[in-house]
């Protein structure tokens, strides 16, 4: 199960992985641009008061808050609204230096599951008698109940992984429940999780979509969503009936700030005291240059998988030769180099599996690089031949294509720059096509309206679910309300089969080998090209307190009711 940014989104009991390149070594080479000796280090966890505010910088709107339809796609709504809400069944905590499921306090513990002999699998969850909704009302198997059956049997639902497996639901003891699933799920641990769960007294008969649309007053987490001026910010205030640990602030406030220079200065300024940007040349520029009173953390321990994203069923990516030839046309490395040289990373991403599930990675993609002599034996094998403007035709059509972007992201208006000159050399015409979040991945990608794109899948569960990005039952079409998140129409032989024993096999070295193969025809096939892990790195005033630390599956606020104003 995938989040997406759509910066852009996944469960296992198996370890989160470093990336080849540690975060240590990141942090090592920021060091230089700490903001000065005397400044206490970020790793210090720094007394806090209880009161007071936050303003913290979000660089993206969320289309909607219903987490579960294809317009709660962004992962910022998850960060700064799905999470601080809604409770879920695990979540990523850090365990011995890695970060690992761990059950939540939704639950009394490690939910019991067996596999029978028929192959189906059985899920039993022992709720909290402590937990309870906002208004007072208990967390109970109906809730759970609910959130499965709308999320299994509901239409524009962002991804139905793992629910689509339920055959029953045993919600008769209202602290019980047991789910049965029709085959065993290996990321079941996915379930309840990712999305979490919804109030079944509050929403059963009623039109949830419309409900949750604009923000919603309920809450069974740490915070409550006290007001969404859409175009604006979101305000947090703390949920007064929460069972667990309560918030040390009075509020916090997200502020929307798309644009990098404008968030920089917001946060020089003191105007905002928090910022999650996504890596661009200026803020590294800037840090590198020194931010007086700023502390940073860098993390490469990411679930962030940047990519070129191919609509398989659009010309000219309907080819595969074609899709093979784009790929000999990209100087990936040199790309990476240009974004990311500075904190030592120089190497492209060879599988669409993100750091955080690296064991079932392989580097099959390793094989493309620029090569302009095999872009040329493909495209003429394939029938084509150049124009006099050099580039590619056939059947009275050119090898032109438009690239969806997001609007003031400067390290991706850099990085389709560069892109559309490489192409240039190959014969391929790209133009450049700039749009908004909620555009793309509200209508746009799930409509299949698009050529090619660039953006993030982010993974929110350390567990490898490429069978949402492609397998052939995900792809939206009208037919399932637009359902799933396999935008690109990826529709490989061979391809589901290996993906669905990714997501079943229970033995931990099959479940990898599958994996392995998988990748290999992924790469084959090139439905899409990676491009790098964006690592992660977050900034905050010295006036902020309390153990900030970068989550590598829930972002940077997981653990927000802790942060405060420093004492």
């Amino acid at each position: 199960m995938s989040k997406s940014l759509l910066r852009t989104a996944v469960p296992s009991s198996r370890r989160v992985v470093i990336a080849a390149l540690t975060a240590a070594a990141l942090i090592g080479s920021l060091a230089a641009c700490s903001p000065s000796s005397s400044t206490p280090d970020a790793n210090e966890e720094v007394a806090v008061v209880d009161g007071g505010e936050l303003v913290i910088g979000a660089e993206q709107e969320p289309d909607c808050t219903d987490w579960i339809a294809t317009c709660g796609g962004s992962i910022w709504g998850t960060w700064i609204m799905q999470i601080p809400t809604l409770p879920g069944v695990f979540e990523t905590r850090q365990v011995d230096d890695e970060w690992v499921p761990q059950p939540s306090d939704l639950v009394t513990g490690e939910p019991e599951t067996e596999v029978a002999d028929d192959g189906t699998q059985t899920i039993t969850y022992s709720i909290n008698p402590d937990a309870v909704w906002s208004d007072g009302e208990p967390i109970t198997s109906a809730d759970f109940e609910y959130t499965a059956l709308q999320i299994r049997d509901g239409d524009d639902i962002f991804d139905k992984t793992g629910y689509d497996r339920i055959s029953a639901i045993d919600a008769s003891d209202p602290k019980t429940v047991t789910v049965t699933l029709a085959s065993a799920y290996a990321g079941w641990r996915t379930l309840f999780s990712v999305y979490g769960i919804m109030p079944a007294h509050l929403l059963e008969g009623q039109d949830r979509a419309a409900i949750m649309a604009d923000g919603y007053e309920f809450s069974g987490g740490p915070w409550k969503i006290e007001k969404w001026t859409r175009g604006t910010s979101v305000t947090l205030v703390p949920n007064e009936n929460y069972w667990g640990e309560k918030p040390h602030l009075e509020k916090v406030t997200f502020l929307f700030l798309p644009d990098t220079t404008a968030a920089f200065q917001a946060l020089k300024s003191g105007q905002v005291n928090v910022l999650y940007p996504s890596p661009q040349l200026d803020a590294l520029t800037q840090i590198d240059a020194g931010l007086p009173g700023i502390k940073s953390q860098v993390d490469a321990r990411t679930g962030n998988l940047e990519a070129i994203w191919l609509n398989n069923a659009a010309a000219p990516f309907d080819s595969v030769a074609v899709r093979q030839a784009l790929a000999y046309s990209i100087d990936r490395d040199a790309i990476v180099k240009r974004l990311f040289g500075s904190l030592g990373i120089d190497t492209a991403q060879q599988s669409f599996n993100s750091p955080i599930v690296s064991p079932f990675a392989a580097d099959d993609f390793s094989q493309y690089s620029l090569d302009l002599d095999k872009v040329d034996e493909l495209m003429e094998g394939d029938g084509w031949a150049k124009d006099s403007d050099g580039v590619w035709a056939k059947a009275g059509e050119t090898a032109t294509f438009s690239i969806k972007t997001l609007a003031g992201n400067k390290r991706r208006d850099l990085t389709v720059q560069v892109l559309q000159s490489q192409l240039a050399d190959a014969g391929f015409e790209m133009t450049i096509d700039q749009v908004t979040p909620a555009d793309l991945f509200g209508t746009i990608a799930p409509e299949g309206d698009f050529q090619a794109g660039i953006w993030t899948l982010v993974d929110t569960f350390a567990d490898p679910t490429l069978s949402s990005t492609f397998s052939s039952v995900n792809i939206p079409s009208e037919a399932n309300g637009f359902s799933g998140i396999n935008f690109y129409r990826t529709s490989i032989p061979g391809l589901d089969e290996l993906l669905g024993q990714v997501d079943s096999e229970i033995d931990p070295d099959a479940r990898a080998a599958a994996s392995h193969e998988a990748d290999a025809l992924i790469a084959e096939n090139v439905p899409s090209l990676p491009l790098d892990a964006v690592p992660n790195v977050l900034l905050w005033s010295d006036t902020v307190g309390g153990p900030l630390q970068i989550n590598p599956v829930e972002g940077p606020f997981w653990n927000l009711a802790e942060w405060g104003l420093a004492g």
